[in-house]
């Protein structure tokens, strides 16, 4: 496991953090990907959470869902499948602290392989064709990606936490996974999580449906918005390029 500092990861009580299998981590990074993709996987799996990221530095917020208050980066767990969120937008200080905390939940959590999911921004977003890019630190990672059919990233930087985990991944020979899917910066992309998610099924050979995710794209595009401005106010901005550009 890193050696580096990390986040706390507080349990709730009586929580078994042991969880083995999948693990899935998305974060509220360029078009919103990864928290959107996240989000739909717990509530269509029916994952229960299993404790919270805590840092006296994090904004004092709750945010509600279905009248419940949560802690707005949590970790969920099902059998054989945890999920670790950030709803809220973090400046790029915190990125290695954050994903040091996502390899300590995969570790302690027993965990076979870690895929992280993430967007990349496009310029020419009209003409995007739901692209998806991956790119693994393991051998067998590498090998599921060319068998689901998705574009390796041959050459090119993975910035922020994608870029950190899969690097880490590499040094700790770990089997870690980032799916990368073209997404439109400008607002939160549904549309692009649900690729990415199918990408998810795809390589783990899990049923996720899509179909409410596809159905209620608008609905979840507005309500991760107002999340986003809403924690604007308190938040340093992000950067916004997840991969160098150059890399296709």
């Amino acid at each position: 496991m890193t050696d580096q500092v990390s986040y706390d990861l507080v349990l709730h009580k009586d929580a078994d953090p042991t969880t083995g299998g999948i693990a899935i981590c998305g974060f509220s990074t360029v078009g919103m990907v990864g928290v959107i993709a996240a989000s739909h996987v717990i509530s269509q799996l029916g994952l229960k959470q299993l404790g919270t990221v805590l840092n006296q530095e994090f904004p004092a917020m709750a945010l509600i869902h279905h009248e419940v208050p949560k802690h707005p980066v949590r970790v969920y767990q099902g059998e054989g499948i945890g999920v670790f969120t950030a709803e809220v937008r973090f400046g790029p200080e915190r990125d290695v602290l954050f994903a040091n905390t996502v390899l300590q939940w995969f570790t302690k959590g027993g965990f076979d392989q870690l895929i992280v999911i993430d967007g990349v921004a496009r310029e020419n977003i009209d003409d995007r064709d739901g692209s998806l890019y991956g790119i693994s630190s393991s051998v067998d990672g590498r090998k599921r990606l060319k068998e689901s059919g998705i574009e390796p990233v041959r050459q090119g930087i993975v910035a922020g936490i994608a870029g950190y985990l899969i690097a880490e991944g590499d040094r700790l020979g770990l089997d870690v996974t980032a799916i990368l899917a073209d997404c439109n910066p400008m607002y939160p992309d549904a549309r692009a999580a649900a690729l990415a998610v199918e990408s998810v099924s795809d390589l783990t050979g899990i049923d996720i449906p899509l179909t409410s995710l596809l159905e209620d794209a608008r609905r979840i595009e507005d309500s991760v918005r107002e999340v986003f401005e809403n924690s604007q106010t308190m938040l340093p901005a992000p950067d916004d390029d997840a991969i160098d550009p150059s890399f296709g």
